[in-house]
């Protein structure tokens, strides 16, 4: 998987709906023909929806942030709320661990994530080996060719404005992934929906849910350098502001059997966020000026003439500042006959670039399709989940549940 570690990055801000476009123009450049196969993507309907909920089953929050009922479900598990904001959170004791859907806790903590702390964020990487991509030959394609990541015009806000970085706490520190502002089909317009990976919000098999979990929009929009960041202001590496996750969902396939090497979990290892603003009170679309609609429909690889990957690679011989994408025809990886198959394209982006969206073009439009989940060591491709009936009833649920919130 392709995620990164992080204590401190900068963001600028501005949004424009050329964005979409701008993404759009990228992929059809680079269409070729190709036949049509059909691949069976996940089809159980409610197969695999976990999500964030109140644990009491009710709304408002004390003085700690949190709803009532999360709250006392936190102390029933020995957790200071109160402590939480001053630090609590670094409470990683393994019982202590919250993994259960219903447990999801994520209180803002206002100018935590400071440029500098963004900045050195490290990657949550999930990589593969050469053995756990042979376990079901007959269903995967020849590997394909490395496909050198070409760096994304800047400024990102007029080419790339929904991609952006996810950020979060982890035992192991601060962490990087990637996301994409996504449309939210029951509030059109409004939407306060990202898309990323499972093991962007959650640990796994292994673990439970990752803390402090926010999403920069259009992250370093100039592109500042590494020797200037020092001087980058909050605006210059967040030009659209600071997120954070109110409500987190994924699948239970990845919170059950996510590891990390990607495990059972890889073909379902995608999440969806709903977030607020640490300021100000427009939707997260309104603000960006933009955002994609995401394709159920999990087409064949061979139905998709190329899809496009997005991200921000963090792990050498990227520092995570920059915005990259690889376009490839895409072929089909199968780790186990009894797994939906996932997509697989050449690119040498390397770790940070996890949950990065992955793109196509349907009758002009650009929709997402998947998002980045695991690579190999020599980081030569990109595989990412189809998105079919559970990763659709997630979206919804989420939609419906916390989407006009």
């Amino acid at each position: 998987m392709r995620s990164t570690p992080a204590t401190g990055a900068p963001r600028r801000s501005r949004r424009t709906a050329l964005a979409a476009a701008g993404l759009v123009a990228a992929l059809t450049l680079t269409a070729t023909a190709c036949g049509a196969e059909q691949d069976e993507a996940d089809t159980k309907p409610g197969g695999g929806t976990s999500q964030a909920a109140d644990a009491g089953g009710t709304g408002g929050g004390g003085e700690s942030g949190l709803p009532a009922g999360l709250a006392d479900r936190l102390k029933e598990h020995g957790i200071d709320v109160d402590r939480w904001k001053d630090g609590g959170w670094k409470n990683w004791d393994k019982d202590k661990w919250l993994s259960e859907a219903r447990d999801f806790v994520n209180p803002m903590i206002e100018g935590l994530w400071k440029p500098d702390r963004m900045s050195s964020a490290k990657e949550a990487d999930k990589t593969v080996t050469t053995k756990d991509t042979t376990a079901d030959q007959g269903a995967t394609d020849p590997e394909p060719a490395p496909v050198e990541a070409v760096a994304e015009k800047k400024p990102y806000h007029e080419n790339a404005a929904p991609v952006g970085k996810v950020f979060f706490d982890s035992p192991e520190g601060s962490m990087v992934c990637s996301g994409t502002v996504v449309k939210d089909v029951n509030h059109p317009g409004r939407s306060n929906l990202v898309w990323t990976a499972g093991h962007c919000v959650h640990a796994g098999g292994s673990g439970g849910w990752y803390r402090n979990i926010t999403f920069v929009p259009s992250y370093n929009d100039y592109g500042t350098s590494e020797a200037e960041l020092a001087n980058a202001t909050s605006t210059e590496m967040a030009p659209y502001g600071t997120w954070w996750a109110d409500w987190a969902s994924t699948s239970d396939q990845w919170i059950q059997g996510g590891s990390e090497s990607g495990g059972d979990g890889a073909a379902y290892d995608y999440s969806v966020l709903h977030v607020k603003p640490e300021q100000g009170g427009k939707s997260l679309e309104e603000t960006v000026g933009a955002a994609l609609e995401v394709d159920f429909s999990a087409p064949s690889a061979t139905e998709v003439p190329s899809m496009g990957a997005w991200g921000y690679p963090a792990a050498p011989p990227y520092n995570g500042l920059e915005m990259f994408k690889c376009v490839d025809r895409p072929g089909r990886l199968s780790l186990s006959p009894s797994l939906p198959t996932m997509y697989r394209i050449g690119c040498t982006m390397t770790g940070g670039s996890s949950g990065g969206g992955w793109f196509r073009v349907v009758d002009g439009e650009t929709k997402l399709v998947s998002n980045t989940s695991i690579g190999p060591l020599e980081n030569t491709w990109l595989a990412g989940p189809q998105l079919g009936r559970a990763a659709e009833a997630m979206y919804q649920d989420m939609s419906r549940t916390y989407g006009g919130r």
